[in-house]
């Protein structure tokens, strides 16, 4: 459970960072090793998912709800 805390607090820091109207972005990594990549738009408040999978292109996908998007990384990061 900390560690869903702890992935909602960087979500929820990424969009105050973003009060300046540029997007801001944000890295999760496991054992130095990058996994995602998340980009917070503030125009359309809209998080952007970067998922890294070894040998393969980047996929990205969109969320507007900051629940989904941490429950997301957490099953990345697990």
């Amino acid at each position: 459970m900390s560690q869903l805390q702890g992935i909602l607090t960087r979500l929820k820091n990424l969009q105050e960072q973003s009060n300046s109207g540029e997007p801001a972005q944000r890295y999760f990594e496991v054992n130095g090793e990058r996994k995602c990549q998340v980009t917070f738009h503030p125009k359309t408040e809209t998080f952007e998912l970067e998922i890294y999978n070894e040998k393969e292109k980047p996929k990205k996908y969109q969320f507007d709800n900051i629940d989904m998007i941490t429950i997301e990384i957490f099953d990345l990061i697990q």
